[in-house]
């Protein structure tokens, strides 16, 4: 799609750490929990194809739903996300590496799962907290969200250098139209 359309916009909606660790060139990162807050925005500015991607799809998704739902039905999502993209060996910018948001949260996942078994020893019910981290890892693979991963997305460390979003709102903006 990228290269039949060289005016298809590349809109990477996962943090701006992921972002930064690797990414496709010419991409803007858009954080998924930034797309809410400047939907109407988007919607109205957008001009021709937008490819949105994230690590694997679910954020891409999230947003396509998001950009639909209020009127931009010319939104796609790239499928598999960055995981595909790079096992297809595509070429990426890569930066400052760091751990991917799916990867934080499977370790704190599992990490209160151990901790509550084990602490469970000494605190008996304290093994509920692991069976609440895993309903919740149900309910995130049913709705294909995940609040754990929204919660971690706001740490220092998942914001990088930011995203700039009003530059990466002015990509999105139709050629020979203003800034609003």
């Amino acid at each position: 799609m990228i290269a039949s359309n060289p005016d298809v916009l590349v809109v990477d909606v996962r943090t701006p750490a992921e972002f930064e660790t690797a990414h496709i060139s010419g991409a803007i990162n858009l954080p998924l929990d930034q797309v809410d807050a400047h939907l109407r925005r988007i919607v109205d500015d957008a001009g021709g194809t937008m490819l949105l991607i994230c690590q694997s799809g679910g954020r891409a998704t999230q947003a396509h739903k998001k950009l639909c739902d209020a009127g931009l039905p010319d939104a796609v999502v790239l499928t598999g996300g960055m995981n595909a993209w790079i096992a297809s060996g595509a070429p990426v910018v890569r930066g400052k590496q760091r751990w991917s948001l799916e990867r934080q949260v499977r370790l704190v996942a599992g990490g209160i799962v151990l901790a509550s078994i084990v602490a469970d020893l000494w605190l008996p019910g304290m093994r509920f907290a692991g069976a609440f981290v895993g309903a919740g890892l149900v309910f995130a693979g049913l709705t294909d969200t995940c609040a754990m991963g929204m919660l971690l997305a706001r740490l220092p460390y998942n914001r990088g250098e930011g995203a700039d979003v009003d530059a990466a709102l002015a990509c999105i903006r139709r050629p020979g139209r203003s800034a609003a």
